[in-house]
């Protein structure tokens, strides 16, 4: 069973969503965990045109993985390649890795049987 978050919060969502001006196919389906929660993400979403955009710490996360993500690069000889990208598409990149990591915990732990694991004592 596929676990879905909660767009603002990151908890379980739990039936609530939210998709600008009703446009399916068109605009992203967000899901959320509660009332609350679909209520300040619709808010966010209609004062930025459909677009629930990274939060401040989301975005400084990404600057600061920029100078470790260079220095694997570098230290692996892959640098030649990123030498002349934009900052946006460094950024892009950097999403991409911790959504498919992100998407893949979800994934394995949706997959996993609760009563798998050994008891802890």
């Amino acid at each position: 069973m596929l676990r879905l978050t909660c767009a603002l919060c990151r908890r379980e969502a739990k039936g609530f969503g939210y998709v600008h001006e009703l446009r399916w196919g068109e605009a992203p389906y967000y899901r959320f965990c509660s009332m609350p929660c679909c209520e300040a993400g619709g808010a966010i979403a209609r004062r930025s045109g459909g677009v629930i955009d990274k939060t401040p710490m989301e975005e400084r996360a990404i600057k600061d993985a920029r100078r470790p993500l260079a220095e694997t690069l570098t230290e692996l000889g892959l640098m030649a390649p990123f030498h002349d990208r934009s900052a946006a598409e460094i950024d892009r990149l950097i999403e991409a890795c911790v959504d498919g990591f992100q998407a893949s915990m979800r994934r394995q732990a949706a997959e996993r049987d609760p009563l798998d694991d050994p008891i802890p004592f």
